[in-house]
């Protein structure tokens, strides 16, 4: 059996798992009318309280899952994980009513919060100087299955607002049998440890990881960071129309233009960047990056810079793959899952919080008795809250003393 089939397991994984959120994204507002009735708006609002619903079992979720990886090995759970979110994207195919499809995006965001077992896996197939590359190759499939899932979405829900949930719970089901024979164990019995609950409590969790040494403010630098970068897809649909009256098109297409570019940039360009740098360098880079990216977006004058800005943006997703990486490598093989389960738990933080503030500020400098008129006042926040991350990487790696200049300090 090729070594590689592993891998490309857990890339299918990833990539299933994202298309299966954005799979039924197009078909969502539809879906929700025929069951409850009313407007478009309040569509929206039962759309946003189940997207929530999804958020919030990612965030309570990601650790246990982790954890649970520690305790009883990688393939296991994946596998039981894929086979739970498979048939229950399909009972969704069959809700006749919303309180069904409440219960279903419960198990579903349990069942999806596979994130923290995946990049386990890759930690345990990888070696250290390899874990960030391999984690942002892993993260390229996530942004092609953003790109692919609305797409085909779109194309399938021509069939009915059903029909894509029978088509990611197929994909899901697929996957899982695909795994079934492919995928190896990674984690030996002898280097297992005993599943506590207490450590699969979120917050425990958190605060257990962030006492690990090397580990320190890291957790908290990434929180904030991954709370700006979600002004992308929480609030660009709404920037772009309210300041460049864009096109529902032109907006699908600067989407599919960032979704692109991210997946160049984590499956390629990283690997090039640490071949000369070291993953503190890119980190730091990556933030003053998104920084220099926020604030210009801000003056930005028209849609032709703002799609020339795109690709700069990109380069700042080197950030979530450079700190897992410095993350990974310090801590213990059988610490991995506690560790992942963490970081893709305050990850799903990251999106609830941003889901409420950003809406929040775009809407106070929207209104007609805004301060100030300034649709873009959501990634102003987006520069202040990646500058906070920034401090706290600076002050971490001063501490820790990770060289942000010599590639063999972190590596």
């Amino acid at each position: 059996m090729s070594s590689r089939l592993p891998f490309i397991f857990v890339f299918v994984t990833i990539v299933i798992d994202a298309m299966g959120i954005g799979i039924i994204l197009p078909v969502m507002p539809d879906l929700i009318r025929s069951l409850q009735g009313g407007s478009i708006s309040q569509a929206a609002v039962w759309g946003g309280a189940l997207a929530f619903t999804y958020a919030a079992m990612q965030f309570l979720f990601s650790p246990t899952l982790g954890n649970l990886s520690d305790r009883f090995g990688r393939r296991r759970v994946l596998l039981i994980s894929l086979i739970a979110m498979g048939v229950d994207y399909i009972l969704m195919g069959f809700a006749g009513a919303l309180w069904l499809l409440f219960i279903a995006r419960t198990i579903s965001g349990i069942a999806g919060a596979t994130f923290s077992v995946a990049y386990a896996f890759i930690a345990d197939i990888s070696p250290k100087e390899q874990r960030a590359a391999n984690f942002g190759l892993i993260g390229a499939g996530f942004g092609i299955g953003f790109v692919a899932g609305p797409m085909l979405g779109g194309l399938i829900g021509q069939l009915g607002p059903q029909a894509p949930f029978f088509a990611a719970g197929i994909l899901a089901l697929l996957n899982a049998a695909f795994g079934y024979f492919v995928m190896p164990e990674t984690l030996a019995e002898s280097k297992r440890r005993p599943f506590r609950w207490r450590e699969g409590n979120p917050f425990a969790a958190i605060l257990a990881v962030q006492r690990l040494p090397g580990i320190g403010l890291l957790i908290f630098a990434l929180l904030f960071y991954q709370i700006g970068s979600n002004v992308y897809p929480v609030i660009w649909a709404y920037f772009t129309q309210e300041q460049f009256g864009m096109t529902l098109w032109l907006v699908s297409v600067s989407l599919t233009v960032f979704g692109l570019s991210t997946a160049l940039v984590q499956g390629v360009l990283i690997r090039v960047f640490l071949s000369r740098l070291s993953a503190a360098t890119l980190a730091a880079a990556g933030l003053a990056m998104n920084i220099v990216v926020y604030l210009l977006i801000i003056w930005v004058p028209n849609t032709p810079i703002l799609f020339m800005l795109l690709p700069l943006s990109a380069l700042g997703v080197v950030v979530m793959p450079a700190l897992q990486g410095i993350m990974s490598n310090e801590v213990e093989e059988n610490q991995q899952g506690e560790l992942q389960g963490v970081i893709s738990s305050m990850n799903a933080l990251a999106a609830i919080t941003a889901q409420l503030l950003m809406t929040w500020l775009f809407r106070v400098f929207t209104a007609q008795d805004a301060p100030v008129y300034l649709p873009a006042a959501p990634f102003a926040m987006s520069a202040l809250l990646t500058l906070i991350a920034l401090g706290m990487f600076l002050q971490h790696a001063k501490r820790a003393g990770l060289s942000i200049r010599n590639k063999k300090r972190d590596t």
